[in-house]
Parts: C-alpha cells; structure tokens; sequence
C-alpha cells in the first residue's frame, strides 16, 4: 500500500483569531442519487456523532441535488451561519460531479489543478493496467478529481489516500461521498481543526424504563422547565420502543451559575446543575435505570425481532424470545458517553 505524506499542521487558527475553536456545525450532502432513494446517506450520521463526541453543537443537515445553483446558495448561506461546514459528494470524474467547480463559482474563485494531488493520482495509478489505455478525454476527466478553487487550502490527511480534504474560508471542507473515505479522512481531520477544549465536551445518559411514556410525561415536562428556569446545560428527551418502555436521554454540560445571577420568578441566587444529580433523580422518578449504549442497542433490536415476529404469518407453536439483562452502570463509567 502506498504511503503519502501527511500536510504539516498550520500554525494559524482557520477561524481566524487565535483561541477561537469550533462551536457550531452545519453538513451539506450532495447528490441526486440521495434524494431518489438510490443510495443511503451514511455520512451525516457519522458526522452527528463525530461532533457530538467533540464538543460541537451540529445545527443542520441538509440534501440538495446535483445542482450548481442550489449548491452555490446552500453553501454561501451555510458558511455565513456556523463554524464548520462539511459537504459529502460530488467530486469524482464524471459530468454530474460538480461540487469543486460550484464551490468555485460560490466564493468567486478560478478552478485550477492542483500539482500535487496530481502527482499522488499518477502515483496511485502508475501500475494499473487500464492507465495505459486511456483515451485524452478518459485522462482529462481523470485529471478533473484534482482541479480545486485557487484559494483553497488542500490537506493531506491520510497517508493511504491520494483525495485531500480541501478547505474554503478556513471552514467548508470538501469530502467524497464514500463513506469508507468519508470516515476515515474525517477522523484524519481533526489535528488540523481548532476543536474545542475537552473539558467542555457534552456528557449524555440514557435511562431506560418499562413505563409507557404517557406516564412519565408529566415529570419529564416540569423537569424541562425546571432546568429551563435554572439556566441549566441539560438537554432531555425521551424515545420509546415498541413493545418495551423508553429511554430518556440526558445531554448536558455541568455548568458553574453565576452566585449573582438570579432566577426569573424565586428572585433567588442559582446554583450549580449537576448531570449526575439529575440522571440519579430521573431514575427514581420513572423507576427507570442508567443503560449503556451497548444495551440501548440490544433493547432496541429485541424490539425489531419482537415487531417482525408479531407482524409475521408464523405458526401457532413457534414462539421467539429475547432475553435482555440490564445492568446499571455505575456515574462516569460505563452508560456515559
């Protein structure tokens, strides 16, 4: 397997004030063949996490087709609203691949070859066979992989893939669509990204109880309003499973109030949230337990069995069964991530 060189990390922050660092996040999937149920996105989900785990708050997903205009205008706005913006798809060497030539034409820029990543091609390519019978247009449309903005910045992040990750305005990064290399040159990325400081990184609990959710919906609507007045960093919500119960999730921050600041109707001083009081809380409220994400994920497929099954045509003395052993783990280990 051939070897490239990684890009030197720069020195100056993308952003382009020293201590800035990512806060928001916005992903832009580009292709027909999403929007006409041809191909499974992948990508934006692995992003959703890829920003959960680091800190970054994603605030959009969208899909547009393989459209220079829509490309343009979803691009231009996305890049005005949030710190880093992504987009998956469209630059391959084919007629509908258009996404380096419109992001061009979106931040007013010329489209020129890059030499560099052309020599990676030729390297990648040099003892393939079909190379040497490639007609001029078959190596000029080749060639298109490599023509990037003028302006832009061009990261090698993977020493095993010749594709860079080019950066516009120090925050649109540009990936295939593939999600094997989407994955891999995402996670490549992250040295040259100013993320934010790992103590500000979300916690999220997942609690699981048997009671309906009509049940606990009462509690979980006054808690949401309590952690709204107290000017708390936790997110709750709450996903049934059919058949089985529901999780509720606790996303949060523990945040330090201000001794000054005061609350809106007691007129009195707020103090510190705390996630696992919270999460502890929550538990006996719903008579619920902390699971970790190994468990939410065999609860939710003993509840896919368990709908198949019900909905099947089987006969009368088949019966399946799904066993699941929850075990709560204890605060800061295992069930928080």
């Amino acid at each position: 397997m051939k070897r490239f060189e990684l890009s030197p990390i720069p020195t100056e922050n993308p952003l382009g004030q020293e201590g800035w660092c990512i806060r928001t996040a916005a992903a832009l999937v580009i292709g027909d063949e999403i929007l006409n149920g041809k191909t499974m996105d992948k990508n934006s989900n692995y992003f959703a996490k890829y920003c959960f785990e680091r800190g970054i708050d994603l605030k959009r997903v969208e899909v547009i087709p393989d459209s220079e205009n829509e490309i343009i205008e979803a691009s231009r706005r996305l890049v005005s609203k949030y710190d880093f913006v992504i987009t998956t798809g469209g630059i391959g060497p084919t007629h509908d691949d258009i996404t380096y030539a419109s992001l061009a034409r979106a931040f007013n820029q010329s489209l020129v070859h890059h030499p560099e990543t052309l020599r990676r091609l030729d390297e990648m390519n040099r003892h393939r066979a079909w190379v040497s019978t490639q007609t001029p247009q078959q190596r000029e449309a080749t060639k298109r992989m490599a023509q990037f903005p003028e302006n832009a910045e061009v990261l090698f992040v993977c020493g095993d893939i010749w594709v860079p990750v080019v950066r516009l305005k120090g925050k649109l990064c540009i990936f295939p669509g593939i999600p094997m290399l989407f994955t891999k040159m995402l996670d490549g990325l992250a040295p040259y990204l100013p993320l934010p400081p790992a103590s500000e990184r979300p916690l999220r609990v997942q609690i699981f109880t048997e009671r309906p959710e009509s049940m606990i919906a009462p509690y979980l609507t006054a808690l949401h309003a309590r952690l709204k007045r107290q000017k708390a960093d936790i997110q709750v919500g709450s996903y049934p499973v059919l058949g089985k119960g529901v999780f509720v999730s606790l996303i949060g921050r523990d945040r330090n109030m201000e001794s000054e600041a005061q609350s809106t109707e007691a007129k009195e001083p707020l103090a510190r949230v705390w996630l696992a009081q919270i999460a502890s809380e929550v538990e006996k409220e719903i008579d619920g337990r902390i699971v970790s994400d190994e468990e939410v994920k065999v609860l939710k497929e003993s509840a896919s069995v368990s709908a198949c099954d019900s909905a099947s045509v089987a006969e009368p003395d088949v019966e399946v069964t799904v066993n699941v052993e929850i075990k709560k783990p204890k605060l800061g280990e295992v069930g928080w991530s």
